[in-house]
């Protein structure tokens, strides 16, 4: 079978809603993703067979197909083709695992995988239209899941989440605070240097870190009040525990390991195997646990195996359900914090983490690296890289 690579990958600086970056036009701030490709690899946008672009809210400035747009903002030569695919949270992952699968497969010999979402300028939600518009499930899913209570935002779906594995507040505000304090550490110590893009930001200056840092206690957060369930109705779900709105953008260059070879350029690591699954979409959040049961049985791996685990910090009772089941050393599950603390621009989460991923994988000199990313409608990708040289 033909080896699928991984050659770069970038990302900008995440930037809170209404922040440094509420200027950027999605399509441009995706464009900057493309260039910086171009630039750190030397290669010749002429070669790319497809950029295969995650965006969960496709409406406004993201409609149209931003992929595609993206393309030709970069100034990418007219005949590269771009397309725009939506499974919600993990949009760009699942870019990732299609340009993969499709190098593998012989369809491309080299493809851009990307994600972008501007939050500031295109909320969630945005693509839902109102009036006779305004229910995107259907008759027939709705009435499928009333005598459940019917379907939930995602708030109270991680709530519903806390519930089934026995989490408490005390719990979930913990992991807050761990991905606030890991992620400045990882800043201050420099580790996503090389995977960041600096962009102008809106006061004319260059952004060259994450904007979502804060200082922040488990004291601190315990004076936050629920944002989905009231404290008289148990809630524990809050700001601080859960990820926060934001505007950023990611990609990575993938080709077959021979066409690497040809261009001399040097592969970083390669994709080993992919895995989808569904779950209840009332609960929705707790489809991770059967994609990495999915994905270790299709690689015949374990979690001894795995060096890095970067688990999409949607909700923080996500994570530390996933730990309840899998039992993992956290000092290898997102080590450089998550989107507690960095932000989850949606459409763009899932190719920032594996930038995040093998950056660290390669700081660390670990082999295998897992990730998972829970999505909307019960449903989760995950995949397992393997660092090379």
């Amino acid at each position: 079978m033909i080896t699928a690579v991984i050659v770069d990958a970038v990302r900008t600086p995440l930037g809170r809603r209404n922040g440094r970056l509420k200027d950027w036009h999605p399509v441009d701030l995706a464009a900057e993703t493309l260039k910086a490709l171009q630039r750190r690899t030397g290669i010749d946008p002429g070669l790319v067979d497809d950029v295969v672009m995650g965006c969960v809210m496709q409406v406004g400035e993201q409609a149209v197909n931003v992929g595609r747009n993206a393309v030709l903002a970069a100034s990418w030569p007219e005949h590269v083709p771009g397309t725009t695919i939506d499974r919600q949270c993990g949009s760009s992952q699942q870019a990732a695992h299609f340009a993969a699968q499709g190098v593998m497969a012989g369809a491309y010999d080299i493809v851009v995988a990307a994600g972008v979402e501007v939050m500031t300028r295109v909320p969630m939600g945005a693509s839902m239209a109102e009036g006779k518009f305004g229910y995107p499930f259907g008759p027939a899913v709705g009435a499928r899941y009333a005598a459940e209570g019917g379907l939930v935002p995602q708030g109270i779906s991680a709530e519903l989440v806390a519930d089934k594995w026995g989490l408490t507040r005390e719990d979930l505000d913990g992991f807050g605070a761990r991905s606030q304090q890991y992620a400045r550490r990882a800043t201050d110590e420099g580790r996503f240097q090389n995977e960041l893009v600096p962009v102008l930001g809106a006061d004319g200056e260059l952004v060259t870190q994450d904007e979502g840092l804060r200082e922040t206690t488990i004291e601190s957060l315990a004076k936050l009040k629920p944002a989905f369930r009231s404290e008289e109705e148990g809630g524990r779900v809050t700001a601080g525990n859960s990820s926060q709105i934001t505007d950023g953008a990611a990609a990575m260059l993938i080709m077959s390991e021979e066409k690497a070879r040809q261009l001399r350029l040097t592969p970083r690591a390669r994709f080993v195997d992919f895995a989808l699954a569904g779950d209840n979409p009332r609960m929705m959040l707790s489809a991770p646990m059967p994609a990495t049961e999915k994905v270790f049985a299709r690689a015949g791996l374990s979690m001894d195996d795995i060096d890095l685990t970067e688990i999409n910090e949607a909700f923080a009772s996500v994570v530390l359900a996933w730990e309840k089941e899998f039992k993992p050393d956290m000092e290898k599950v997102n080590v450089n914090g998550g989107a507690i603390a960095l932000g989850h621009p949606l459409g763009a989460s899932g190719a920032r983490l594996t930038a995040t991923l093998l950056n660290e994988l390669e700081r660390t000199r670990g082999r295998y690296g897992l990730q998972v990313m829970c999505e909307g409608g019960g449903m989760a990708n995950a995949m397992i890289i393997e660092r090379l040289g």
